[in-house]
């Protein structure tokens, strides 16, 4: 019984000595150099006026209008100078 708890313990410590001993690749912690934009230019002139568009299409034409009422009981009076000039 002393010696069947030698041999897993001999196996773990030999598995534990394995593994400690590999090099572990070592990451790279500096940070990039990240570049900061510094302040804006000064605004451009301003561009030349674009040219005038085409005329458009001519519109359709209208309604008729309604016929006027009938005179029925109207009179005309007509000035007796207006005839003879």
């Amino acid at each position: 019984m002393k010696y069947s708890n030698i041999v897993p313990v001999t196996l773990i410590a030999l598995a534990a000595l394995t593994l400690s001993a590999c090099n572990r690749p070592t990451a790279d912690t500096t940070p990039a150099a990240v570049p900061v934009p510094g302040p804006a230019g000064a605004t451009g002139a301003t561009g030349d006026t674009g040219s005038t568009g085409s005329a458009g299409a001519t519109g359709s034409t209208g309604a008729t209008g309604q016929t006027g009422a009938t005179g029925g009981d109207t009179v005309v009076i007509v000035p007796n100078g207006a005839a003879s000039r």
